[in-house]
């Protein structure tokens, strides 16, 4: 499901902390149903109540695979407008979507164990939780590797729902056999374990619940940290999901696999390691990053998830504990994916877990009476305290200074559901001085700010850039004619310094912060401000604008879509390509693609593209250097040689071969990161 809406909402990271936190609070809702279910009717009743579940699933997903492209993706009714608030139409379209389907789904575990314990009361079922998160494991793994290469999302849409069905009538049976049990949870006649009706005292719970939030806001920081630099993919969703449920596994299944102080001494090594990458930033190659954040969010998956199994309660209380699991980790998607972003200017919510964690775990270390924090000679374990309290302040100072170095000296700060935006001052007093557009780590624009200099195209867009030779030396701006220009990402508006009187820029933008930034009386930028010719913005996604727009007959249209090094991967594909094809000026109409990039190598996919639909490919491999324009690499998109551009144009450009069958040619439903990622 992520897949499939995930372009309807520009390829946004938040997209898929978003689905987090719908199925986080969906599991809490089903472990709820669970609870109530075993702990207040007999087993007859249950059984005739989840049949009831099962059934009114089933019926709806029948109905939808006869209204929807498949039981489970919605069709285009559903696709959002630009006026619409991101969070809440996900929200609603998961709800109608998936929404009884999952409940039904994620109530199996603990109500399936709870079932177990009745029928053999003697028996641990908490492997069964183990074997559960398998099972996850395994749908996460063949994701991206079996079920996404191979089948459209349809396709496996269908998959779903006969599986789903098969899952069905398996629990049914299941429910039918309980239904047989008599109503005592355990044989007549036998008298409790000791301890085993004891209630769990309330700082119990509450530590429960802490540790299950604080691994889930690893999880969703994390996920959130490396799809912001690098690509928003289900490859790059699944690999943090993967290590979370490894670790609930490992900790379940085979409790002996978590030695406290190995994996408390790992956690501190992982806390110093999440301090470096975060200094380091950018400069960080893809497989580093990817390497060091999974380290982090293993250490303190294993820390927190190895003491939360260490504290759980006998079998009786089972969906107790598991719904207060579920709590936690609701918790934890409600305050990365709703508070977060309304209370931290920036990504602070990865700070906040990094202290979180070990800081926890230290709180549990000295209620428990047994750790090390309180054996031996009484020095040695003030001892062991002090400098346990002297890491956790290192730690903690740490975090807030790099948390308030992210923001320090900027003159505009916003986030939303897109992202970070920063507008930093430069070189104030001098004849450079300039504003800077941020959008996570990496600049998205700048702007001169004195009055003879504020219209110089500036950054990836000078004039000796693939896009500045088209916009300044297209056929029809030879011939004095004037252009209509599609741009595809607003950034700081550079392109609008090529416009000229009787010109026409249509600029596409789906961050309205972006919008506000370079928009009203009194704007930031003034790129669009001061353009001579007619220029407008059109806010959403602009390939669902495209979509429902007529023909626009552009002259040139520019992609340059990709927020912070991240790029949204339905912007290049073959049905986009398409889409833009059928917007460009049938003779003469070009599309320019911006493939700079720190950490993927775009350009084969491109010539890919170019080549699957018949275009002519050049590069423009800009070398400026300066303080304002900087080197860009810019693709060249045409039906005909003749219209890459004039002589002084092609002198400068390098024609690409398309027609080399190993090219890598992405698709609405195929994308392959990993043969483009730059790994020097």
């Amino acid at each position: 499901m992520g897949k499939e809406i995930l372009p309807w909402f520009g390829g946004a990271p938040a997209v898929w902390t978003t689905c987090m936190l719908f199925f986080q609070v969906g599991l809490l809702l089903g472990y709820l149903y669970a609870h109530v279910l075993s702990e207040n009717l007999p087993p007859r009743g249950q059984r005739t109540v989840h049949l009831l579940v099962l059934g009114l699933t089933l019926g709806l997903l029948l109905w939808r695979a006869l209204a929807w492209p498949s039981p489970l993706t919605p069709g285009d009714a559903w696709k959002p407008r630009p006026s619409e608030a991101p969070v809440a139409k996900i929200l609603t379209l998961l709800s109608f979507s998936v929404g009884l389907p999952y409940l039904v789904l994620s109530a199996t575990g603990p109500l399936l164990q709870s079932w177990f314990s009745r029928a053999w009361p003697a028996a641990s079922p908490y492997r069964l939780y183990a074997l559960s998160n398998l099972g996850s494991l395994l749908g996460l793994l063949s994701y991206p590797f079996l079920l996404e290469p191979i089948f459209p999302l349809g396709v496996q849409g269908w998959l779903w729902g006969v599986g789903f069905a098969v899952f069905a009538a398996g629990c049914a049976a299941t429910a039918v056999f309980v239904g047989r049990l008599p109503p005592a949870s355990r044989p007549p006649g036998t008298s409790p374990a000791p301890g085993d009706e004891a209630r769990p005292v309330v700082s119990r719970r509450i530590l429960w619940f802490s540790l299950a939030a604080v691994a889930s806001i690893m999880l969703l920081a994390v996920t959130n940290q490396i799809c912001q630099e690098v690509a928003v993919i289900p490859f790059l969703w699944v690999l943090p999901l993967i290590l979370y449920l490894l670790s609930f596994i490992l900790c379940f299944e085979y409790e002996g696999f978590y030695r406290r102080w190995f994996w408390v001494m790992l956690l501190a090594l992982a806390a110093g390691a999440a301090v470096a990458a975060l200094t380091r930033g950018t400069s960080l190659k893809v497989p580093q990053q990817i390497g060091i954040y999974s380290f982090v969010l293993w250490a303190y998956c294993m820390a927190c998830h190895g003491e939360l199994v260490s504290l759980k309660p006998a079998a009786r209380r089972l969906t107790s504990f598991y719904l207060t699991v579920a709590a936690g980790g609701a918790a934890g998607g409600i305050l990365t994916g709703l508070v977060a972003p309304r209370i931290f200017p920036a990504f602070w919510e990865l700070h906040c877990a990094l202290f979180a964690g070990p800081a926890l775990v230290a709180v549990v270390l000295l209620l428990d009476r047994s750790s090390w924090l309180h054996l031996g000679a009484r020095w040695r374990a003030w001892t062991l305290r002090l400098v346990l309290t002297a890491a956790l302040a290192v730690l903690g100072v740490s975090l807030e200074r790099m948390a308030a170095d992210s923001v320090r000296d900027s003159e505009v700060v916003a986030r939303n559901f897109f992202g970070v935006l920063r507008v930093i001052r430069e070189d104030e007093g001098t004849e450079d001085e300039s504003l800077r557009l941020r959008h996570g780590r990496i600049t998205h624009g700048l702007q001169l700010t004195a009055p003879a200099r504020r219209r110089e195209p500036t950054t990836y867009y000078g004039p000796t850039s693939g896009v500045g030779l088209m916009l300044e030396h297209h056929s029809r701006r030879e011939a004095g004619q004037p252009l209509r220009v599609g741009v595809v990402g607003l950034g700081t508006g550079t392109l609008a310094a090529y416009a000229r009187p009787g010109d026409t820029f249509r600029i596409y933008e789906i961050n309205p912060e972006v919008v506000r930034l370079s928009s009203g009386p009194h704007p930031v930028f003034t790129f669009l401000h001061d353009a001579p010719g007619q220029v407008t913005t059109v806010l959403g996604d602009a390939r669902l604008s495209l979509e429902r727009e007529p023909p626009q007959n552009f002259d040139v249209l520019a992609l340059d879509a990709f927020s912070s090094d991240s790029i949204p991967v339905h912007l290049i594909t073959r049905e986009a390509f398409a889409l833009y094809l059928s917007h460009l000026r049938p003779a003469g109409g070009v599309l320019a693609v911006h493939v700079s990039n720190k950490y993927l190598d775009l350009k084969p996919v491109v010539r890919g593209l170019a080549g699957a639909l018949g275009l002519r490919a050049a590069l423009v491999d800009s070398d400026e250097s300066g303080s304002s324009v900087w080197s860009s690499d810019w693709i060249l998109l045409a039906r005909a040689e003749a219209d890459l551009g004039p002589p002084e144009v092609r002198e400068a450009e390098e024609d690409l071969d398309v027609t080399d069958r190993r090219l890598p040619l992405w698709t609405d439903t195929y994308s392959n990161l990993l043969r483009v990622v730059k790994f020097r």
